[in-house]
C-alpha cells in the first residue's frame, strides 16, 4: 500500500501517517491501516504456490492504456519473487508482442520470454499455469473466466465482472462449483489507504444515523461523431475481438490526440460491449454503496432512470451521455448513480454525511471521522491491497474480499441501471429470483451470442 523505500520504520510511519492525515483519514484508523500494511509486507516473503511460485497467464494485455499492464505492475508490487508471468494472450498481435517484451524485461525470476497466444483457450490449456489475470473488454469476461475456472485456474477478473446479468449468474455458478479462488477487480474495498472501508464501517455502525440517501457520482459518458469505416489495423483479429457480439465494421476517427473507435479502450462507450460509466465507475461506487448498506448478495427492489438519449448518428458512441439512476432499497434508502458531481460516494444520514473519493474522505462534522469505533463495533474485512489479497487467498484457499459472489452482485446493480435507462421504465426487481416485473426488461437480462460462442452452464 505504501512504498517504504530506504526510510526507517519510524520515518516510514511518520510519513505515512502524515500522508493519510492530509486526505482526511483520522489517526486511530491510520494506525490500523499501517498495522495491516506491515503484515502484508511480511507475507510477501512467503511462498504461495507450488515450489514457492505462482505461474500466471495474462489474458487481454499490452496496449499503452491497458488495465492489464497496470495489473502487471500490481502483481510485481504485491508478490515480488513469487508470482511469475509465463504467458500472455491478446487478439491484437501488436499488444501481445508489447506485453511479452515488458514481461521479459521486468521479470524478476529468470527474465524468460513468456509464451504468446491469440486464443485464450490455448493459454488456459496450459496445465502449469496456476492463475490468470483477465483484462479483456467486458463482453469477453464471462467466456474467458468460465473456461479458466473449468480448467483449474484461479482467476483475477477486472471489473465490471460481466456484460450482462445472465453472465454474472453463470460465472458465479461455475466459480462456486469449481471452488477456484476468484477475485473481482473492485479494488476500492482494498486500496486507497482504506478510505472506502472507513466510510462503509462508519455507516454500518450508525455514525451518520439512519441512512436516507447515497449518491454514487460516476461521471458522464463521452460522445463521438459518426465514425467512418476504415481498414482493420494490421495485427488485430477483429472477428475474434468481436467474438460473441455481432461482427460489424471496424470504425475509427482521429481528432487531435484522441482516437474515436469501436475497439481498444473506447469500447466502454458502446452498449454492445460495455455499459458506459454505469458499469465502468458504477462497478466501483455502487459496490461501495452495497458494502456500506450490508447488501452484498441482494439489492434494490425498484429502479428508475432518466438521461440524455444516445446519439442516433450511425457508428457513434451509444451510451447515454448524462443520466441519473434511482434505486429504492429496503428501509426507505435511496441510492442514486449520477453523472454529475465530484467523483466519489456521498452517504447521507439523519445525523450527517460522509463523502469519500480516491483522493479524500470528509464529513459534515469532523467528529464523525475522528471519534474511534469501539471494540464491539461492526468491523469489515481488512484487505491491505487487492492483488495481495488475491495471492493470500491462492495460498489459504479462502474467498477474496471481492469474491465472485460480491462481484456478481455489484455488477448486477450496474446492469439494472443500464436496463432502466434503455427501457425508460420504472422497474420492479426481485433480487432473490433475479427477475423484473416487466417482460421486455427480462429479455435484457441476457443476450444472444454470435455462433459458435455460447454461455454453456
Amino acid at each position: 500500500m505504501f512504498n517504504r523505500g530506504n526510510l526507517s520504520r519510524r520515518g516510514f510511519i511518520r510519513q505515512s501517517t502524515a500522508a493519510m492525515a492530509a486526505v482526511g483519514i483520522p489517526a486511530w484508523f491510520a494506525q490500523d491501516v499501517l498495522a495491516a500494511d506491515e503484515q502484508a509486507e511480511a507475507r510477501k516473503k512467503n511462498p504461495v504456490g507450488a515450489n514457492g511460485r505462482v505461474l500466471l497467464g495474462a489474458i487481454g494485455i499490452g496496449s499503452p492504456s491497458s488495465r492489464g499492464l497496470q495489473l502487471f505492475n500490481d502483481v510485481n508490487g504485491a508478490a515480488p519473487n513469487v508470482a511469475k508471468y509465463v504467458a500472455v494472450c491478446d487478439v491484437d498481435a501488436r499488444h501481445a508482442k508489447r506485453a511479452a517484451d515488458i514481461v521479459k524485461k521486468n521479470d524478476r525470476i529468470g527474465g524468460e520470454e513468456p509464451a504468446v497466444f491469440k486464443d485464450f483457450r490455448e493459454l488456459n490449456d496450459r496445465k502449469d499455469i496456476n492463475a490468470v489475470i483477465i483484462a479483456t473488454p467486458d463482453h469477453w469476461h464471462a467466456l474467458v473466466a468460465i473456461d479458466a475456472l473449468r480448467k483449474g485456474k484461479d482467476v483475477y477478473c477486472e471489473k465490471p465482472l460481466t456484460l450482462t446479468i445472465a453472465e454474472a449468474q453463470a460465472i458465479r455458478k461455475v466459480a462456486n462449483e469449481t471452488g477456484q479462488v476468484f477475485q473481482t477487480g473492485n479494488q476500492q474495498r482494498s486500496d486507497y489507504r482504506g478510505m472506502f472501508r472507513l466510510a462503509a464501517e462508519l455507516t454500518r455502525n450508525g455514525r451518520v444515523g439512519k441512512i436516507k440517501r447515497i449518491e454514487c457520482r460516476i461521471g458522464s459518458n463521452p460522445t463521438s461523431p459518426s465514425l467512418p469505416k476504415v481498414p482493420v489495423p494490421e495485427g488485430l483479429d477483429w472477428d475474434f475481438w468481436c467474438g460473441p457480439t455481432p461482427l460489424v465494421d471496424y470504425v475509427e476517427l482521429k481528432q487531435g490526440n484522441h482516437t474515436f473507435t469501436r475497439g481498444h479502450y473506447e469500447f466502454r462507450w458502446w452498449y454492445d460491449y460495455s455499459g458506459g460509466k454505469m458499469t465502468d465507475w458504477g462497478a466501483h461506487h455502487l459496490d461501495i454503496a452495497q458494502w456500506a448498506l450490508g447488501m452484498d448478495g441482494s439489492g434494490p427492489f425498484e429502479i428508475s432512470a432518466k438521461g440524455t438519449p444516445p446519439s442516433k448518428a450511425p457508428n457513434s458512441y451509444s451510451c447515454h451521455a448524462d443520466f441519473e439512476v434511482t434505486y429504492k432499497y429496503p428501509n426507505d434508502v435511496t441510492v442514486i448513480a449520477m453523472s454529475r458531481g465530484e467523483n466519489g460516494v456521498k452517504i447521507e444520514g439523519e445525523d450527517g454525511w460522509i463523502f469519500v473519493g480516491r483522493g479524500k474522505i470528509e464529513a459534515s462534522d469532523k467528529k464523525l471521522l475522528e471519534t474511534p469505533l469501539t471494540g464491539n463495533a461492526v468491523k469489515l474485512e481488512v484487505s491491505p491491497g487487492h492483488m495481495r489479497n488475491f495471492f493470500d487467498c491462492i495460498k489459504s484457499r479462502k474467498k477474496p474480499i471481492c469474491n465472485v459472489d460480491v462481484g456478481a452482485s455489484s455488477v448486477t446493480i450496474c446492469h439494472l441501471g443500464v436496463i432502466a435507462l434503455q427501457t425508460g421504465k420504472t422497474l420492479k426487481w426481485d433480487a432473490k429470483a433475479q427477475k423484473f416485473d416487466d417482460a421486455a426488461a427480462n429479455e435484457m437480462i441476457g443476450r444472444k451470442m454470435r455462433a459458435p460462442w455460447k454461455l454453456d452452464v
